[in-house]
């Protein structure tokens, strides 16, 4: 066990000690590896900005996961299970569904409060003999050689400290310092819209059903949270941000049920708003030398179909099995071995394309006013529950079990 404060060496240093980074920290524990992450916001309640009250749905594969890792049951005793799924457009006929039941699961995903999993995933990393949290501080000059990475920390009170390593991961978020330091350019698409978020009380009980409803500003999602009450991501426009985020409560629940129409009965009882540009990107490459990217600092997805914390936990999943893979073979391979790091660009390129396209092309064509995809909408909604296995397809999808799956998104430990 290292000392902070010190010059010293780690197999692996993480920057960045939000729930991705947490969670990589976490699943790496088993393979008795010296880690350290490095975090800029201090270790006290409400500051973490990845732990605030906004809603994430965690699907099928990251609840194998946690259970995995053993965190499953204390994370499910404060998750609501999703066991349907209601899609429509607002305005045009047809709509479509999925069922847990029907996929032959108790739930196709949980909701839980991100303030929540993230005291689990803090609690759970004190724990852990082989990590240090270096907090707060940040990184802000990194060496990438051949032989190790070099990373200078500055702590919050001005002194720095080097920290040298076999490998960097770079889980620093979609504003990616680290990334920038890497060399690692990144492609961005802007929305033009920004995401609402907080929670209502609806008349009616969710009964565990989520709905993705389009609207002409941007998708509408409600998802069921504890006490009865809906969580809501409502994308409107740039435009309209400042004004829809400036309403007193009953005017703002008067238009957001206006939006979503009245299959819960009356909303009331708004909870505290937030907001957040909604943006599409993806690094031009995810490893430079003994170093990595995962979660939004690889890539960041519009939240209509709530994929990306699920999208950055398979890169924490197919990373470990790689690293797990290079320790057991018969050279004994270091976490930042070159061959090691390119199996696992090569491993998450597939799945990251497909994804940042699916959701990338539902709000184009859910969000556009021309005629000929307006008719194509209504027809999709229809082929999804009429036309054999598109709905299983889609689920497989949603709930992170589709292509080849790390041991950890089966639910297999490391070890």
């Amino acid at each position: 066990m290292n000392a902070p404060g010190q010059d010293t060496h780690y197999d692996i240093v993480i920057a960045g000690g939000g729930m991705i980074g947490t969670s990589l920290a976490l699943a790496l524990a088993p393979l008795g590896l010296e880690i350290a992450v490095v975090e800029a916001v201090a270790r006290q309640a409400g500051a973490q900005p990845s732990f605030d009250d906004r809603s994430t749905a965690l699907s099928r594969s990251t609840q194998r996961m946690f259970e995995a890792m053993g965190l499953w049951n204390e994370i499910v005793a404060a998750s609501t299970p999703i066991t349907s799924i209601h899609v429509s457009d607002k305005g045009r006929f047809g709509f479509s569904h999925i069922d847990a039941e029907e996929q032959g699961v108790e739930a196709l995903g949980y909701v839980v409060i991100n303030r929540v999993l993230g005291s689990v995933l803090q609690s759970a990393m004190s724990k852990l003999d082989g990590v240090d949290l270096v907090c707060p501080a940040r990184i802000v000059d990194i060496a990438l050689c051949p032989e190790q990475a070099r990373a200078v920390v500055e702590s919050g009170g001005g002194s720095r400290q080097t920290l040298t390593c076999n490998l960097l991961v770079a889980a620093d978020g979609a504003n990616s310092a680290t990334r920038e330091m890497m060399g690692i350019s990144v492609q961005q698409s802007q929305y033009d819209q920004r995401a609402v978020i907080g929670n209502v009380l609806p008349e009616n009980k969710l009964d565990n059903r989520a709905f993705e409803r389009f609207t002409a500003q941007g998708p509408l999602a409600i998802l069921p949270v504890a006490d009865d009450r809906a969580g809501f991501i409502w994308a409107v426009s740039e435009d309209d941000a400042e004004r829809v985020l400036a309403l007193d409560d009953g005017a703002f629940l008067s238009e957001l049920q206006a939006e979503f129409g009245y299959r819960l009965g009356t909303f009331s009882r708004a909870g505290k708003r937030a907001s957040y540009p909604l943006t599409l990107s993806k690094a031009a490459r995810l490893t430079a030398t003994r170093s990595v990217l995962i979660g939004n600092a690889a890539h960041g997805l519009h939240p209509v179909s709530a994929q990306g914390f699920n999208l950055g936990m398979r890169d924490v999943a197919a990373l470990c099995d790689c690293i797990a893979d290079g320790l057991a073979g018969s050279g004994g391979s270091d976490p930042g071995d070159a061959q090691l790091l390119e199996r696992y660009a090569s491993w998450r390129r597939s799945d990251q394309k497909k994804l940042l396209r699916f959701t990338d092309s539902l709000v184009r064509l859910f969000g556009s006013s021309r005629r000929p995809l307006r008719a194509l909408r209504n027809l999709g909604m229809l082929g999804f529950d009429l036309i054999p296995g598109v709905r299983s397809v889609f689920a497989k999808h949603t709930m992170g079990l589709a292509g080849n799956l790390p041991r950890l998104s089966r639910g297999v430990p490391l070890k």
